[in-house]
Order: C-alpha cells, then sequence, then structure tokens
C-alpha cells in the first residue's frame, strides 16, 4: 500500500459510519489533505460508500471548489466573468500562459504555481481580478502580473 493510499484509508477511518448524503464532508476531507481528489481516492471513497465510482466523481464534478490534478505551491484564480472580461482578463490570462507557460487547468513543471480561470469570483466592483492562494489583486493590470509572479517566485527561493 503506498503513503497516499494510506492517507485516504485513515481519512475514510475518520468517517466510519458515513451515508451517502455525507459525501461533500468526505471529499473536502480528501481536497484539504492532498489539495485535490485522486482518481484511486474516487475509488476508495466510493467502495467505502457502496457507491459506483461514476456517481462519487459525478457529484464532486458538480462542484467547482473540486479540483481533481495537483495545485501549484502558488495557485493563480483569474476571473473571467463578465465584468472581468470588459475590463481585459484575457489579456491577463495571455500573459500568465506566456510567463508562466501553462494554460487554464495546468500546474508548472517545477510545482510552484497553478492556474484556473472561473467564470466569477465574485469580486465584479474590482475588475479584473486575480487571486492567489486567496489573495485579491484587483483592478491589475499585465505589467503588474508580472510584478506579482515575480514577487512569489522570489518568496518561493527564499
Amino acid at each position: 500500500m503506498n503513503t497516499e493510499t494510506a492517507q485516504i484509508d485513515e481519512i475514510l477511518q475518520r468517517f466510519p459510519q458515513i451515508k451517502r448524503n455525507a459525501l461533500i464532508p468526505l471529499l473536502q476531507a480528501v481536497q484539504d489533505e492532498f489539495g485535490y481528489i485522486s482518481e484511486e481516492a474516487i475509488a476508495r471513497i466510493g467502495a467505502h460508500l457502496s457507491l459506483p465510482t461514476s456517481k462519487v466523481f459525478g457529484l464532486a464534478t458538480f462542484y467547482n471548489q473540486f479540483s481533481f490534478s495537483r495545485r501549484g505551491v502558488y495557485h493563480i484564480t483569474l476571473c473571467n466573468g463578465s465584468s472581468c472580461h470588459l475590463a481585459r482578463s484575457g489579456e491577463l490570462l495571455g500573459e500568465i500562459t506566456k510567463v508562466l507557460e501553462i494554460s487554464d487547468g495546468e500546474t508548472t513543471r517545477d510545482g510552484l504555481f497553478s492556474l484556473e480561470v472561473q467564470s466569477c469570483i465574485g469580486a465584479c466592483g474590482q475588475s479584473p481580478v486575480m487571486a492567489v492562494n486567496g489573495s485579491y489583486y484587483s483592478g491589475i493590470n499585465v505589467k503588474e502580473v508580472r510584478e506579482i509572479i515575480k514577487q512569489y517566485r522570489e518568496d518561493a527561493s527564499r
């Protein structure tokens, strides 16, 4: 049994008499532990709940709070809602993908950055908006995006 399997089993043991209606807290516990939900975790959760894997995956994909790939140390969320789009969030996305050499849903090779484009992050009056690990940057431009990424790189090297 590998380390991930053992950790998943440890989480499942914290939910010994879980019912189907407690699937979301179980998925949240796995994501809190790993930062994402792996295929193995979905399969083991399904077995634990006597649910088909497709049902577990179907519910997990319904909610955008769940991620199915490893996130970087610094997870960038870029808003592309109507307000941000009109405020040129597409230019910010272009700069992020150029500087980091990743696209939406990807993580840099060094595991330092990941990128997620969302349809709205709830800060429409401050467009365009980008968040890094929950720290919001509003009304930013392409130059500021470069500086923000540079600062996080420097912080990581300390």
